[in-house]
């Protein structure tokens, strides 16, 4: 009987430990997004069924912000951007709408739970404001549901380290031997005997 609950309760923490609320990526992806200037805080991962996280994709946008592409099979692209600022009704129509083809297009928005909904063009996106830290996410009007970007970008969560990896060592200049200690710097390209 107490091995049963022993069992139980392990189990129980198991899955408990699946439901937090934060994503993990790899420690050296998040050294190297640092490196890049990516603000840890503006990291954020969705949820797209039918899309696969280019974790190559993965870097800075603006001064600080946080961009990666999701990708399906079949090459359909969905773009995650998430960086400081606010957002709102005054400024839904004013503001364009990334990678919409026309550029110029007639901005469309709707406001509802997760955020404003907005078409312009071929593409259409979520934008969602939480705290002073807006998470947009876009994709083409014929490659992704409405439906399915609202559920993804409600469902963001804030990605942490998960402690594992290596961050790549610090870089360093290579010491050259064929430049000259005095003059121009330009490299010793003189030719011996025989050349």
């Amino acid at each position: 009987m107490v091995s049963r609950l022993i069992l139980f309760v392990a189990l129980g923490l198991v899955v408990l430990s699946g439901c937090g609320s934060d994503a993990a990526v790899s420690g050296a992806e998040m050294e190297r997004l640092r490196a890049q200037g990516v603000a840890p805080d503006l990291v954020y991962l969705v949820d797209l069924p039918g899309y696969e996280l280019a974790e190559q994709s993965m870097g800075v946008i603006n001064e600080e912000g946080f961009g990666a592409v999701y990708a399906s099979p079949e090459g359909r692209q969905v773009e995650l951007r998430v960086d400081h600022g606010a957002f709102g009704d005054d400024v839904c129509q004013g503001v364009p709408v990334h990678n919409a083809t026309p550029p110029d297009a007639r901005v469309t928005c709707e406001r509802d739970d997760a955020g404003w909904y907005r078409v312009a063009g071929d593409r259409h996106e979520y934008v969602s404001v939480q705290g002073d830290r807006l998470l947009t996410l876009n994709g083409r009007v014929t490659e992704v549901s409405r439906d399915a970007l609202k559920a993804a970008v409600a469902g963001a969560r804030h990605a942490v380290s998960d402690g594992s990896g290596t961050p790549e060592p610090p870089r360093t200049p290579v010491q050259r031997g064929d430049l000259p200690t005095a003059g121009d710097g330009a490299p010793n390209n003189e030719v011996g005997a025989g050349g």
